[in-house]
């Protein structure tokens, strides 16, 4: 159960895209953007003061591949894994986050909820492979080197 803060803050959301069937993909880009990831029960809340049915809400939701309904670190790191970036040694530059953060294919995010890792099709930077991004923010050219340093620059709370 989520604390009260959530439902006013999901609220405060409704109010400004208005309680209209339409605003539904605004309010939640707006509470993912709010909590890095839709939770599920906000999700139902949303459906119910918009006048949805729960199901076509979730159907929306999961459609769309940039909702999360699983709860992400402070640090969202893509790794673009597209052709360019593939051919230029982009999965060098995820096994070393994955080696630098202890994740895995099957762990994304650091129990203290500092980083989440994600691998991508395309960022749409394929001039500068191997990119990836942070809190999209591009950091193009990358190397196993570079993650290190970009990694402890993060950890130390410092601009990037």
């Amino acid at each position: 159960m989520l604390e009260q803060s959530y439902y006013d803050k999901t609220d405060e959301i409704i109010a400004r895209h208005g309680a209209a069937k339409k605003s539904l993909i605004p309010v939640i880009q707006d509470i993912q953007a709010e909590y890095r990831y839709l939770p599920p029960e906000l999700l139902s809340y949303v459906a119910k003061k918009l006048g949805i049915g729960e199901a076509k809400a979730y159907s929306v939701a999961t459609f769309y591949e940039n909702f999360s309904f699983e709860a992400k670190g402070k640090y969202i790191i893509r790794v673009c894994d597209g052709t360019a970036c593939h051919v230029r040694k982009s999965t060098a530059i995820l096994n070393k986050l994955r080696e630098e953060l202890g994740l895995s294919s099957e762990k994304h995010t650091t129990d203290d909820m500092m980083f989440t890792l994600e691998t991508v099709s395309c960022l749409g930077a394929c001039g500068l492979a191997p990119a990836m991004t942070v809190n999209d923010t591009v950091h193009p050219a990358m190397t196993p080197e570079k993650v290190t340093e970009l990694i402890q620059k993060l950890r130390n709370g410092e601009e990037v």
